[in-house]
């Protein structure tokens, strides 16, 4: 097959740890042809979307992991599959791109997160979907409303709705002397909307990623511990990652959604679940194939493989 993946720019990848990285790794091994793209780069032209498009060779030297080939202009259909895997923030000018894979889709492109599921689930809000697994939670841009939750939970995590790897997140107590221009400056002074969820204790035993690859769950998570004097568990905020067997709970929250969002055109998706509950759906660019694979030897990026190639028809 011919693979087109839309990346941030190659030279920030982190090869050793990137799960973009061990997906293309994983498709040339089995004979595939990848190529990269940047979303800047997308164009609507003549009725077709297309693109500056590299082809790659890949390497196991994580300091030294590709070779690019010169950029030619193509057309997304002209590829087997695309994959949108740019990280957030999920701006407006995200929300254009999925508008312009839309109509590469239209076109015959096939187009992995599906556009419309891009833009239909926020990574922070599609929980509401699914109160039974929900902490307590508001949605809100309102001062009062804000606050009124923080005094009824007395410990709540607060976070905007459009970044990653727990930038903008802050823990406020009831008694948090900085909780007004913590609420004030999350939402603008009442011009964004954010989000509210009741602090949950279970973060010590961290912050769990659990992959969904076409239905499927896979059966190991990477719980993200908080270092210490923490909060957030994301690799990004320092946290170190733990792969362990989902647990029954783990599974009756990951079984019940996968068939659901990959229903709707989610090939990947990366659920968070703290404790007992579902905290976040992620779709844009889901990680952590290469800790869970490197911890278990469970093949994370194998199955992503055969889950593409099955809707690939290959």
């Amino acid at each position: 097959m011919k693979l087109a993946f839309i990346l941030d720019p190659l030279e920030h990848l982190k090869a050793r740890k990137d799960s973009s990285v061990a997906m293309m790794r994983a498709a040339q091994a089995r004979g595939h042809k990848v190529s990269a793209l940047m979303r800047p780069a997308l164009v609507w032209r003549d009725g077709a979307v297309c693109a500056p498009c590299s082809r790659l060779t890949l390497r196991a030297d994580d300091r030294d992991w590709f070779e690019a080939g010169a950029p030619r202009d193509k057309a997304l259909a002209d590829f087997d599959a695309v994959l949108m895997r740019q990280d957030p923030p999920f701006d407006m000018e995200y929300v254009a791109a999925t508008w312009l894979l839309e109509r590469a889709q239209a076109g015959g492109a096939r187009i992995f997160n599906a556009p419309r599921a891009l833009r239909d689930h926020s990574e922070k809000l599609a929980v509401l979907e699914f109160p039974q697994f929900m902490p307590g939670t508001v949605v809100a841009r309102q001062a009062e409303a804000l606050q009124a939750f923080i005094d009824a939970s007395g410990d709540a995590i607060l976070k905007p709705l459009d970044g990653m790897g727990g930038s903008g997140v802050f823990r406020v107590r009831r008694d948090d002397p900085n909780r007004n221009v913590i609420v004030e400056t999350l939402t603008q002074d009442g011009a964004r909307t954010i989000v509210a969820q009741r602090f949950l204790p279970g973060i010590a035993q961290g912050d769990k990623r659990i992959l969904l690859i076409g239905g499927i769950a896979v059966p190991f998570a990477l719980a993200r511990i908080p270092k210490p004097g923490e909060t957030r568990g994301n690799l990004a905020a320092g946290g170190t990652g733990v792969a362990q067997p989902l647990s029954p709970r783990d599974r009756e929250i990951a079984e019940h959604l996968a068939p659901i969002l990959a229903a709707r055109g989610i090939l990947l998706a990366g659920i968070d679940v703290i404790g007992d509950c579902l905290t976040e759906i992620n779709v844009t660019s889901p990680t952590c194939f290469v800790e869970i694979a490197e911890q278990t030897g469970f093949d994370v990026a194998g199955l992503f493989m055969d889950v593409l190639e099955k809707a690939c028809g290959a």
